[in-house]
C-alpha cells in the first residue's frame, strides 16, 4: 500500500513538473473557464446540448460564489433611496384587531379600496388574488339556511354579492390585480389570465422568458373589472430574492409583472412594449419608461434597506378610520398587501434582511422611478470570459521563465506566487466595486478570482516540490561524519596521606639566618 501511495505521489509531482508546469496550468485555465461558461451561459450564441448532460450532477461552485460577491456588492453599498413614490397600505396586526380576521369578507376589502380610491392616488395595486368566492356572500348564506327559511333566503338573494360589491370598487378605482403564475394544476388554477397586450419589437422572446402553464388569479367578475391584471412572482436564488422578472410566459403569451402594469395603468398606455433580438430580451418600455433587463427578462434588483423604507408604510385600519393625512396620498402608487404576523409572505433580500413580499413589489417600483439599474449585459460575460484567458495565459507563459525577476522572486521565496495572486485579486475586487458603485455594473470577480488562483496555485505547487527536492538531495550530498569513540580520561593518581611528623615540620618556623632576627644592639 506505501508503495503505491508513493507511485502516485511520484507521478503526479512528475505530472506537475512536466514542462515547467505549464500544461497543468493550461489545462486548469481551460477546464475552469469551460465551467464558469456552463455556470451562466451568456445569449447570444446557443448554449452546447452537452452541456444539458450535466446539469443533475455537476456542481455549480461559480453560481454560488457569484451570488455571494453580488450579495456583498450590495450590502457594502445600498440603494439609497431618492424618492418615494409608493405608498404601501398594510393589512397589519392592528388592522386585524380591528376588522376582524383574514380573509375578510369582500364587501370590508371593497371598502378598503373605496377610502383609498377618495383620496385619489395614481393608482392601487393589490398583493392578493381571490381565486374563489366569498362565501359571506349573502346569497352563499342563503343557500345554508333551512327550508322554514325560504322568506329570508329570498331576501338575501336580492341583495348584491360580495364580489359585484368589490367588482364595482375595483372598476372606480385605477386598480390592478395580482397573480402568481405556477407550475402545476390545482382546483382554484387556470390556463389564462385577462391582462393587457404585449408588443413585441424584434424577435418574440416568449422561449427566453420564464414560462408557466398555471396561474393562481382572481374571479374572472373580478378580473373583468379591475383596470389591469399583473404577476407578483419573485425569482428565488437559495432561498434570497435577487431577481425579478418584469415579463413571464403564461401558455403562449407574456404577461406583466405588477410594477409594469401599474406603470401602464397610471400613464393609460394600451400596451407594454418588450423589445427582444437572438440574445433574448433587451428592454420593457411603458409609454416613455423603459427598463433594461436580463435576456431572460429579469432585472437585479438593487435594494435598499429596510429600516430606509418604513415611512412608505400606513394601517389600512387608520386608512379606513380616515386617519391618514390625504397629501401622503397624492401623486403615489399604493400598494395593498398583509403584513400582519402569520398572514405575510416574507423574504429574504441580497442584504440578508426578511422584508414583506409587497416591500420588494414597493423596491421594483422605486427603481424604476430612480432609473437606478444594476446591469450585467451579455457581453460583460464574454469581456470577463477574454479577460481571464487573456490574463492566465500571460501567467502561464510568464511565471515560469528562469530568467525573469519573478521567476526568481518565485524560487527564493515559494509563497511568493500566492501573495502576489491575493494582491492582484484584491485589486480586481477593488475595481469591481467601483464598478458596481458608480455604474451599476455586476462584475463576476469571484469567477476570476478562482480561475486565476487555480492557475497560478499550479506553479506555486510546483515551486514548493522543487524546493522539497532540493532540501532532499542536499541532505543527501551531505558527508557523514562518524563520532569518535569516547576516550576515558586518564586516571588522576591518588595522593597518599602524609604522616603525623611530616606535618608537624611543614608547620615549624624556619631558622633565621646569620642572626638577622636579633635586636641591634
Amino acid at each position: 500500500m506505501k508503495r503505491l501511495s508513493a507511485a502516485w505521489v511520484t507521478f503526479f509531482r512528475k505530472l506537475l513538473k512536466a514542462g515547467q508546469g505549464r500544461p497543468v496550468a493550461l489545462a486548469v485555465l481551460f477546464g475552469l473557464s469551460l465551467l464558469n461558461l456552463y455556470s451562466e451561459w451568456p445569449g447570444g450564441i446557443a448554449r452546447p446540448q452537452f452541456f444539458d448532460r450535466f446539469d443533475d450532477f455537476v456542481p455549480d461552485p461559480f453560481n454560488s460564489a457569484r451570488q455571494l460577491l453580488f450579495d456583498h456588492y450590495q450590502r457594502r453599498f445600498p440603494r439609497v433611496p431618492t424618492s418615494q413614490p409608493v405608498l404601501i397600505v398594510a393589512i397589519d396586526d392592528k388592522t386585524l384587531a380591528a376588522v376582524g380576521q383574514w380573509p375578510w369578507p369582500r364587501n370590508k376589502l371593497a371598502n378598503l379600496v373605496d377610502a383609498i380610491a377618495a383620496q385619489k392616488p395614481l393608482a392601487i395595486g393589490l398583493d392578493i388574488y381571490m381565486p374563489e368566492a366569498d362565501q359571506t356572500s349573502p346569497d352563499k348564506v342563503a343557500d345554508n339556511l333551512p327550508a322554514s327559511a325560504a322568506e329570508l333566503a329570498a331576501g338575501l338573494r336580492a341583495l348584491p354579492s360580495h364580489e359585484t360589491i368589490l367588482a364595482d370598487a375595483l372598476r372606480a378605482a385605477p386598480s390592478v390585480l395580482g397573480a402568481a403564475a405556477v407550475d402545476h394544476a390545482a382546483f382554484d388554477t387556470s390556463t389564462d389570465l385577462r391582462s393587457a397586450p404585449i408588443l413585441v419589437h424584434g424577435v418574440d422572446p416568449i422561449n427566453m422568458v420564464k414560462r408557466y402553464n398555471y396561474v393562481l388569479a382572481s374571479l374572472p367578475e373580478l378580473q373583468a373589472a379591475a383596470h389591469g391584471q399583473a404577476m407578483l412572482n419573485v425569482a428565488l436564488e437559495q432561498g434570497t430574492v435577487r431577481r425579478i422578472p418584469l415579463v413571464l410566459g403564461l401558455g403562449e403569451k407574456l404577461v406583466p409583472c405588477m410594477p409594469i402594469e401599474m406603470l401602464r395603468v397610471v400613464t393609460q398606455s394600451a400596451a407594454v412594449d418588450v423589445y427582444a433580438d437572438a440574445a433574448g430580451m433587451q428592454s420593457v418600455g411603458v409609454a416613455d419608461v423603459q427598463v433594461p433587463t436580463q435576456p431572460d427578462g429579469d432585472i437585479w434588483l438593487h435594494f435598499a434597506s429596510i429600516r430606509s423604507t418604513q415611512l412608505r408604510y400606513v394601517s389600512a385600519r387608520d386608512v379606513l378610520q380616515g386617519q391618514v393625512d390625504p397629501a401622503r396620498f397624492r401623486n403615489k402608487l399604493v400598494l395593498v398587501g398583509l403584513t400582519g404576523t402569520g398572514l405575510t409572505d416574507m423574504r429574504t433580500t441580497a442584504l440578508g434582511e426578511l422584508v414583506p413580499g409587497i416591500e420588494i413589489q414597493a423596491q421594483i417600483i422605486e427603481t424604476i422611478f430612480e432609473g437606478r439599474f444594476l446591469r450585467r449585459p451579455v457581453w460583460l460575460k464574454w469581456a470577463e470570459s477574454v479577460f481571464v484567458l487573456a490574463f492566465g495565459l500571460l501567467i502561464i507563459w510568464y511565471i515560469p521563465h528562469t530568467d525573469s525577476r519573478l521567476a526568481a522572486l518565485v524560487r527564493a521565496v515559494p509563497q511568493a506566487t500566492a501573495m502576489l495572486g491575493v494582491v492582484l485579486n484584491l485589486l480586481l475586487l477593488a475595481a469591481c466595486l467601483l464598478l458596481f458603485k458608480f455604474v451599476g455594473l455586476l462584475v463576476d470577480a469571484a469567477s476570476i478570482f478562482i480561475i486565476l488562483s487555480a492557475v497560478t496555485g499550479c506553479f506555486f505547487t510546483t515551486a514548493l516540490l522543487d524546493t522539497a527536492q532540493t532540501l532532499r538531495d542536499a541532505l543527501r550530498s551531505r558527508p557523514t561524519k562518524r563520532p569518535a569513540p569516547e576516550v576515558p580520561p586518564p586516571a588522576q593518581p591518588v595522593r597518599q596521606p602524609e604522616p603525623p611528623t611530616a606535618a608537624i615540620a611543614k608547620r615549624q618556623p624556619t631558622a633565621p639566618r646569620d642572626g638577622a632576627d636579633q635586636l641591634p644592639r
